[in-house]
């Protein structure tokens, strides 16, 4: 029996996952105060008793987080077996029969379980994560029917109690204190171990449960049994319940990650706060931020430049910061961590500044990854996105991509709301822009108020093509940085008929013979390709890409033509499938009419690429350029100044942009194209030049870039007037004293003595507040001052409101009014046509060159109540040609809300321009039509669809999917759910949230 005993105890194990115990928080004993058995008992467990089988000893591990879904009863595979339930029914039992001894027995329980956890790790009888299952003879599973084996109660052992049962046992004890059995009292409590389940128990322990095991050992009254039977069934019910029940799994990894990086961001905080050079693990981020950028980007290491430019003092004591270096330098990366620091260490919202729609759309896709995992929002504020006013989270921060005229109407929403403090950094792509033209003047608009309105919000410039630096540093107190490092080495050369020359600014003119151009050319291909564009793109297509940049956009199509006319055959193999899925996806969105030249061009792995392509169309060609499907673009000067395109090789088809000469900025811009970062050895320019031109580009490569100058006087509607509207609309500046300092440090304000040549500042700051009254858009009010000086200030009017918050060009707000008043007469609402109309931007009539006769056809076809409409604007067939347009309105005034209602669904239709039930999956980041009809058809019918949906289902589930994009569909789809949700939760808490203008009773009693 004593045989039977031991082998028992060495062999029954409990399968279970090891948790942490009471004991393993006590500390360690020494070597000396461990008991003589405990070497005598590790021998004996490294044996199990099997036949002649040995049970190898379990090697001690590390403790590692355990990610996978939990039991589904805890630790424990199943309730059917005598495991678990034995366990509660011995547990049940000492808790009714013992409650009075529980104080006595508690030091010696802690003392043995200290060293039965020292023993625990010693036998290494189980680590975590890792589980040790041991079979039961057929003999050893008969003595279980007949013997129990009693295990003693012991904190330990209700911690191996589900978690939802525990309240029950403690109240349980409470009910039972008074019912405990007389002879319970008179065991031997000292002589028990007080082991857990898991561990040997002693001989004489196993000799005394087998003495009680008959019928007469069993205590208590029949209420006790019923109340033990009840425990049991109520047990398996509510474990059954909790089986059916779909819980949610949490991941123990993922919590201590984001434990881990709570943790780093306030030690970031502090390295931030603190006056010291150590910079924390990554220029005062997260170690996780570095680990993304590795994941995400392949980025490992900083140029030394860029180290440099972190770790300057002005950057560290948040002063304005202006850079520039050569395109593809790298500056992108610093004001990315520029930004990350302001959001996770600061606590701010950023806001970035870009200068075209595709540009924005691209760095959504590259951040919003990086959003996702390290908590915050990133929003896209260009074409029709974007909330004025911006949400205001609660907790989380937001990263504003914008660009220029999305980026005004946001700061001014802020100053607008109060907010503007909360915006930590402003960040400017591009920042040469700020001179040219409107749009430039605008961007000078949006950095004078908030270096006016906030004095903590940061500003960081960057540019590849900046001159008169000084200016601009002064404008926005500023530091300069500045490098001429480059990645890539970019080597340029000038061609002139066969010769090839490199550009040497050491030489006597300025560039040294290089090569002549080697290429065997019949006639025809003469006539056709006298600049050589075939044999200068077959160098190095397919293998490496090419852009190829053209005046216009019409000989963009043509060189594109052309070129593949004389292509080989060879070129059709080359990743021949997956150019005919970009066919396939060009037609798809746009519903089966391809422009012929794609067709035709595609195929050999080149396309054009200009402001004439949809969006969506740009996209496709973009993303297929950048995998190397295709290899050559003939583009115009625009993509120098848009997406991240680089090329091996950059030819420049013309010194000319239109009609124009190239300006030195243009070309920089287009030949920093040339070299990929970690891709090519070396990036290659070769501008074709005629003779006549030689000399012209020869000053053009030697003579230094272009200064900036405003355009905030030079575009008066669009400048100086919509500035003096604002400013006294928001509130920034409502007298002439105030607006006049104001001007004073904008950019103009700098410039004002090499711009201004008949007239003052001062007499142009009164000229432009006349012509405003004049026109109705500001009312002036009278102020006397006590020293008998007559000062005026100004008000905004409800038009002037509405003019600069709709960002209406001035010279059109009254005409678009009057058109307005007209239509409210009698809209016609059983077509969009009207509406159209009224909301078609003034400006495209000086673009429109229609055909008449067309037009003539078109209007004959109208139905009769779109006739209606053409009757209604004073269109008639006697005069077609007759030019009118509108703009859409916001609700400022108030009785034009009735466009405000309608306009909002078609605004939805003429961005997306598909079916209603597609728009939703059209706000996702990279979802065009023809993808969002795939994941439609798929069952992702919504953004909750697409945002639970696992990447890798989507690449098998939907056709001709890259792990890449669907990554980074579904971070976009969280991303634009999160903010959905945060947008609620606002809104629940705004009418949830005492009014501040709410009657106290103190002011009631007052009134009484």
């Amino acid at each position: 029996m004593d045989e039977g005993g031991a082998r028992i105890r060495r062999r029954v194990r409990v399968r279970r996952r090891s948790r942490p115990s009471l004991g393993s928080v006590c500390a360690a004993p020494t070597a000396a105060e461990l008991e003589p058995g405990d070497e005598e008992e590790e021998g004996e467990e490294k044996e199990t008793v099997v036949g002649s089988r040995r049970e190898k000893p379990v090697e001690v591990e590390p403790a590692q987080n355990n990610d996978s879904e939990e039991d589904m009863f805890g630790d424990y595979d199943s309730f059917a077996g005598n495991s678990f339930l034995a366990q509660v029914d011995d547990l049940e039992q000492q808790y009714m029969q013992v409650p009075q001894l529980r104080k006595h027995a508690s030091d010696l329980t802690i003392e043995d379980l200290c060293s039965g956890s020292i023993k625990h790790n010693k036998l290494s009888i189980t680590t975590v994560g890792n589980f040790t299952e041991s079979k039961v003879d057929e003999h050893t599973k008969n003595q279980s029917r007949h013997k129990d084996v009693f295990i003693e109660p012991e904190p330990d052992l209700l911690y191996d109690v589900p978690s939802s049962q525990v309240l029950y046992f403690e109240n349980l004890q409470k009910s039972s204190n008074d019912l405990g059995d007389q002879s319970t009292k008179e065991k031997d409590w000292n002589s028990s171990s007080h082991k857990t389940g898991n561990e040997e128990l002693p001989q004489n322990s196993t000799e005394h449960h087998q003495q009680i095991d008959d019928p007469c050992s069993k205590v208590g009254t029949s209420s006790e049994e019923n109340r033990r039977k009840s425990l049991k069934e109520h047990l398996k019910s509510a474990m059954t319940g909790n089986a059916k029940a779909q819980t949610p799994v949490f991941s123990r990894t993922k919590q201590l990650k984001e434990t881990l990086l709570s943790e780093e961001i306030n030690v970031a905080k502090k390295a931030i706060e603190s006056s010291s050079d150590d910079l924390g693990p990554f220029y005062s981020l997260p170690s996780k931020v570095r680990d993304l950028y590795v994941q995400f980007k392949g980025i490992e290491k900083l140029y030394e430049w860029q180290h440099t430019c972190l770790t300057l003092n002005s950057v560290q004591e948040r002063k304005n910061l202006i850079y520039s270096l050569p395109t593809s330098g790298g500056k992108t990366l610093v004001a990315e961590i520029l930004m990350l620091q302001e959001l996770l260490c600061r606590r701010r919202d950023v806001l970035m500044i870009l200068p075209y729609v595709a540009i924005v759309q691209e760095k959504i896709s590259a951040l919003s990854s990086f959003g996702i995992e390290l908590g915050f929002f990133v929003e896209e504020y260009a074409g029709s996105k974007g909330k004025f006013p911006p949400i205001k989270r609660r907790e989380k921060k937001s990263l504003y991509i914008a660009t220029i005229e999305k980026g005004n109407s946001l700061v001014n929403s802020l100053i607008e709301t109060g907010r503007i403090s909360s915006l930590g950094l402003v960040v400017v792509d591009e920042l040469h822009m700020i001179g040219e033209g409107s749009r430039g003047a605008i961007l000078e608009m949006t950095l004078a108020k908030v270096l006016y309105t906030s004095k903590t919000t940061q500003i960081i410039g960057m540019s590849a093509t900046l001159n008169n630096v000084e200016d601009l540093q002064k404008f926005l107190q500023a530091e300069y940085y500045t490098s001429q490092f480059r990645p890539v080495e970019l080597k340029e050369y000038l061609k002139i008929n066969d010769a090839i020359y490199e550009v040497d600014s050491k030489a006597e003119n300025g560039m040294t013979f290089s090569r002549l151009l080697n290429c065997q050319y019949s006639n025809t291909l003469k006539k056709m390709d006298p600049d050589h564009l075939v044999a200068l793109a077959t160098e190095v297509i397919p293998n490496y890409s090419c852009l190829v940049f053209c005046p216009t956009k019409k000989n963009c199509e043509n060189v594109a033509e052309m070129i593949c006319r004389f292509l080989s055959k060879q070129y059709l193999k080359h990743r021949e499938k997956e150019k005919h899925e970009v066919i396939k996806n060009l037609k798809n969105i746009s519903s089966g009419n391809l422009c012929p030249i794609l067709k035709r061009t595609i195929p050999f792995g080149v396309a054009y690429h200009h402001s004439g392509l949809t969006s969506d169309e740009r996209k496709l060609l973009e993303e297929a350029y950048s995998t190397g499907v295709l290899c050559l673009f003939t583009c115009t000067s625009t993509l120098a100044a848009g997406v991240n395109l680089p090329a091996r090789r950059v030819i420049l088809r013309a010194p000319y942009v239109a009609k124009e000469f190239l300006k030195r900025n243009q070309y920089k811009q287009m030949i920093g194209r040339a070299g990929r970062a970690g891709i090519d050895s070396i990036g290659e320019s070769i501008l074709i030049l005629q003779e006549k031109d030689k000399q012209q580009v020869l000053e053009l490569i030697s003579r230094p870039l272009e200064n900036c100058y405003s355009h905030l006087v030079q575009e008066f509607t669009k400048g100086i007037q919509t500035l003096f509207l604002s400013l006294i609309g928001l509130k920034i500046a409502t007298n002439l004293d105030d607006i006049y300092h104001f001007m004073c440090g904008t950019f103009f304000g700098v410039q004002q003595k090499i711009l201004l040549q008949e007239k003052s500042l001062w007499d142009i700051t009164i000229e432009s507040l006349r012509y405003l009254t004049e026109k109705g858009l500001l009312q002036k009010d009278t102020i006397d001052k006590p020293k008998e000086e007559i000062q005026y200030s100004f008000h905004i009017t409800k038009l002037g409101r509405a003019s600069f918050k709709g960002t209406i060009d001035l010279a059109y707000c009254d005409i678009l009014y009057r058109d307005l008043k007209k239509g409210l007469e009698g809209l016609v609402l059983e077509s969009l046509l009207h509406l159209i109309y009224l909301t078609t931007p003034y400006d495209m009539a000086s673009h429109c060159d229609p055909d008449w006769m067309i037009y003539f056809r078109q209007f004959s076809q109208l139905s009769p109540a779109e006739q209606n409409v053409a009757a209604l604007l004073g269109v008639s067939e006697n005069f077609i040609g007759k030019k009118a347009s509108g703009q859409p309105i916001k609700k400022e005034l108030e009785e034009f809300w009735v466009y405000r209602a309608l306009l909002v669904e078609l605004t939805k239709k003429l961005t997306y321009c598909v079916k209603a039930e597609l728009i939703p999956l059209m706000e996702v980041t990279g979802v065009l039509e023809g993808r969002a009809k795939q994941l439609y058809n798929a069952g992702y019918k919504s953004l909750t669809h697409l945002a639970n949906a696992n990447p890798e289902v989507l690449i098998r589930t939907i056709d001709h999917l890259s792990r890449s994009q669907a990554k980074q569909m579904v971070s976009s789809a969280k991303m634009l759910l999160h903010e959905k949700a945060e947008a609620l939760q606002e809104e629940v808490e705004e009418l949830l949230r005492l009014p501040s203008d709410f009657p106290s009773i103190a002011a009631s009693s007052e009134k009484a």
